[in-house]
C-alpha cells in the first residue's frame, strides 16, 4: 500500500464526511422546529464533524490515483469505519449517557442497515436522535446498493444482482454512463421513500412515525420510533404495507430501475428474484398456518402477522409486530433459519443471499450428474448466463467463511459469559445485518441495551464484516494486501 493510495483514500473519506456533517443538520432542524435543546449537540457535532473533514481534505488532496483492487478494498474499509465513528459522535455526546462501544454499536447498525439497537425508551425520546437515526439508516442503504452495484463487483466480491450490466452485450446495460445509472437509482430510491411514507401517513401513522419509518422500511434497516416496533400502532394495513415494501426493497435495485425507468419487465426473471419471493411465500405461509392452527389466531390475521414478520427477517429489515418466539418451536426454527438467507444481491438486504443459493444449487447439481457420466460437460448457469469457475469459488468460500465466522463469534460471545440461544442468534443476526436476535434479551420484542461492552464491540465488528461481504474486509489481513 504506498503513501498515494493511502493519502487519496483519506481524501475521499474526508470528503464524504463532510456530507455527514452536513446531514447532522437535518436532526438538529428538527429538534430546534420542536423546541428540544438538543439541536446545539447536532449543530456542535455537524461543526466539529465538517471543519475537521474540511482540513483534511484540503491536506490530502491531489490527483486521484488509478482505481485499483487494492486501493478500492482499502477504500470500502476506511469509508465504513469513517462513516460509523461519526455517526457515533452525536449519540455519544447526547443526554442518553451511551457508553462509547453502545454509540459505536447503534451507529454501525444504522449504517450497516442491521437495526439492532442498544437505546430503550424510544416513545419518549427527543425527535432529533430518532431522525439522527433513521437518516443514518437511510444513508447507509444508498451506500450499500452503491457498494454493491458499483464497487464489490470491480473487485470480484458480489455484484451478482448487475450480471448483466457486467455482460459484453451492450442491450444488456441499462444506461450507457454510470451517471446516467446513479442518478437513476436515487429517484428510485427517493420515489420508494416517498411512496412509503405516504402510503403509512394514509394507513394511519402520524406524519413524524412515517417519515421515520419509511426512511428505516427501505433502507431495510428496522429502526423505529416505539420500543414495541410496528406492534406499537396495532394496525394490519401498515403490516401490508411495510411487508410490500420491505419485499419490494429486497429485490436488486438494478432491476428496479430498469423496472421503473424503462418499463422492463424481462428483467423480474432474474433467477434470484424467483428464489427470494419463493422461500418468502413458502415460509410465510407455512408460520401463517402453523399461528392459525396452534394459537387459534385467525387465519387472515395470522398470514398478515406472518408475511410481515418473515418478509422483515428475510429482508433484514428487523421490524416486529408481535414476539414470534412465542407462538411455538416451528416459528423460532424458521425465524432462525430465515435470519441467514438474505435478500438479492445489489438490494440493501443483508445476509448470504438468493443469488448465492441459485449458484450453489446448480453446482451440486452439475457436481451429481458428473459422477452418473464422468466425461461429460455440465456447465453451471446463472439463468442464461454460464458461471465462471472464479464466482463459483468466491461463492462457496463466502459462505465457509461465513460460517466459520458465525462458529468463531458465537464461541466469542459464550467466553463473555452468554447462553448458547443469545450467542448464536446475536451473531447470525449481526453477520446477516438482521436485527433482532431470538431468547429473551435480544429477541423481537428486547434489545441489545444490556449486553456489555466487550460484546458490542464484537457485534460491531460482525456487522461491519457482513456487510462488507465479509471477504472485503478479510483481505486486509491478510500480508500481501500489504506489500508493494
Amino acid at each position: 500500500m504506498n503513501a498515494t493510495l493511502f493519502r487519496s483514500s483519506i481524501y475521499i473519506a474526508a470528503l464524504c464526511g463532510m456530507y455527514l456533517a452536513a446531514a447532522m443538520f437535518v436532526p438538529a432542524a428538527v429538534d430546534l422546529y420542536y423546541g428540544n435543546p438538543d439541536w446545539r449537540l447536532f449543530a456542535l457535532s455537524g461543526t466539529i464533524v465538517g471543519g475537521l473533514s474540511l482540513a483534511t481534505a484540503l491536506a490530502t488532496r491531489g490527483a486521484p490515483p488509478v482505481f485499483n483492487k487494492r486501493f478500492g478494498f482499502f477504500l470500502v474499509n476506511l469509508l465504513w469505519a469513517v462513516f460509523s465513528l461519526i455517526g457515533a459522535l452525536p449519540l455519544y455526546l447526547s443526554p442518553l449517557d451511551l457508553t462509547f462501544a453502545q454509540s459505536l454499536f447503534e451507529s454501525i447498525s444504522a449504517i450497516t442497515t442491521t437495526g439492532s439497537t442498544v437505546i430503550p425508551g424510544l416513545d419518549s425520546m427527543a425527535p432529533g436522535i430518532l431522525v439522527w437515526r433513521s437518516l443514518l439508516c437511510w444513508l447507509g442503504g444508498i451506500g450499500i446498493v452503491a457498494l454493491g452495484l458499483f464497487i464489490l463487483p470491480s473487485l470480484h466480491v458480489g455484484g451478482m444482482s448487475i450480471f448483466k450490466l457486467e455482460s459484453s452485450e451492450t442491450n444488456d446495460k441499462p444506461f450507457a454512463k454510470l451517471a446516467s445509472f446513479t442518478r437513476a437509482f436515487l429517484a428510485v430510491y427517493l420515489m420508494l421513500t416517498l411512496s412509503c411514507m405516504i402510503a403509512y401517513d394514509i394507513a394511519g401513522m402520524s406524519h413524524f412515525d412515517a417519515l421515520n419509518h419509511a426512511m428505516s422500511t427501505v433502507a431495510t434497516a428496522g429502526f423505529s420510533t416505539h420500543d414495541a416496533s410496528f406492534a406499537f400502532f396495532d394496525n394490519e394495513a401498515i403490516l401490508v404495507i411495510g411487508t410490500i415494501f420491505l419485499a419490494l426493497c429486497s429485490l436488486p435495485f438494478s432491476v428496479l430501475i430498469l423496472l421503473a425507468i424503462r418499463g422492463r419487465l424481462d428483467t423480474l426473471r432474474d433467477p434470484q428474484i424467483m428464489v427470494f419471493l419463493g422461500y418468502l411465500c413458502s415460509f410465510g405461509i407455512a408460520l401463517g398456518i402453523y399461528h392459525h392452527l396452534r394459537n387459534g389466531v385467525p387465519i387472515d390475521s395470522a398470514l398478515v402477522h406472518s408475511f410481515f414478520n418473515i418478509a422483515s427477517i428475510l429482508s433484514t429489515g428487523g421490524f416486529a409486530s408481535d414476539d414470534y418466539t412465542l407462538w411455538g418451536p416451528f416459528a423460532v426454527a424458521l425465524a432462525l433459519f430465515a435470519t441467514f438467507m438474505g435478500g438479492c444481491s445489489g438490494s440493501t438486504a443483508g445476509g448470504i443471499k438468493a443469488y448465492r443459493f441459485v449458484i450453489m444449487f446448480n453446482v451440486v447439481m452439475a457436481g451429481l450428474k458428473r459422477l452418473v457420466y464422468p466425461n461429460a460437460i455440465y456447465p453451471v448457469r446463472y439463468g442464461n448466463a454460464t458461471v465462471d469457475v472464479e464466482v463459483q469459488r468466491g461463492v462457496f468460500l463466502f459462505v465457509i467463511l461465513f460460517i466459520f465466522l458465525w462458529v468463531a463469534g458465537t464461541l466469542g460471545m459464550t467466553l463473555i459469559g452468554y447462553d448458547i440461544l443469545t450467542a448464536t442468534s446475536a451473531v447470525v443476526t449481526a453477520l446477516s445485518n438482521t436485527g433482532p436476535g431470538i431468547g429473551h434479551i435480544i429477541g423481537p420484542v428486547g434489545n441489545f441495551s444490556t449486553i456489555t461492552d466487550p460484546a458490542l464491540y464484537l457485534l460491531s465488528l460482525m456487522m461491519l464484516l457482513g456487510r462488507l461481504e465479509v471477504l472485503t474486509v478479510l483481505v486486509l489481513l491478510t500480508p500481501v494486501f500489504w506489500r508493494r
